[in-house]
């Protein structure tokens, strides 16, 4: 019985993206086109309409949004930073059915990690940055 659960094929296809402090787990299947981030609609979780194009761009470009099921678990950071962990989680899901879609991915820059990140804050600093003001007297 453990052996039926070990051979069962895959069905989909994995990806993970990153963007500032979150992190984003994607699984790809065939499907009608419907996306779903943490158990919701992408449209209830995502309700700004540029975050749903950001998340959609990857599959507007290869016209595959009607085809393709989308399941996402997101956590850490913020909208914008979820968004675009999303993003790059899709395509990087998409490479995975096919590397004949590296290459236009590559192109609009989908591919490409953004490793900017909030820099720490230093000792004696207010901020990362941001000295105390200097007093002569």
């Amino acid at each position: 019985m453990a052996e039926e659960t070990t051979t069962k094929a895959k069905n989909y296809y994995p990806g993970v993206g990153r963007r500032k402090q979150s992190v984003a787990t994607v699984r790809i299947t065939n499907g009608k086109g419907t996306i779903t981030v943490n158990d919701m609609p992408a449209e209830k979780y995502f309700s700004n309409p540029t975050y749903l194009a950001t998340i959609k761009s990857a599959l507007i470009l290869l016209s595959k949004e009607k085809t393709l099921d989308i399941s996402v678990r997101v956590r850490g950071g913020g909208s914008s930073g979820q968004a675009e962990a999303v993003r790059l989680g899709i395509a990087r899901a998409i490479v995975g059915m096919s590397e004949d879609f590296r290459t236009s991915l590559r192109k609009e820059g989908l591919l490409t990690r953004d490793a900017r990140v909030k820099e720490r804050k230093k000792y004696g600093l207010k901020k990362a940055r941001k000295a105390p003001q200097f007093s002569k007297r």
